[in-house]
């Protein structure tokens, strides 16, 4: 699956932030596009990751598509 991602350059470190606008709160940093690019990677695919879920005794879990 592919995400966007906006790199910024920091002028004051010349060092990198990323962060995925459909992803709030999923965000990184680098010294090097490279890096920050490899960094937001492992970001999202942490970020991805389903918590695990208590559930009271009777519940259900189901999954809808949307789109």
């Amino acid at each position: 699956m592919k995400w966007r991602v906006i790199l910024e350059p920091d002028v004051e470190t010349n060092d990198w932030a990323v962060w995925c606008p459909e992803l709030p709160g999923c965000v990184s940093a680098g010294t090097t596009q490279e890096e920050v690019l490899s960094n937001i990677q492992e970001a999202i695919e942490l970020y991805l990751q389903p918590e695990p879920v208590e559930l009271l005794p009777g519940a259900v879990i189901c999954e809808v598509t949307v789109g």
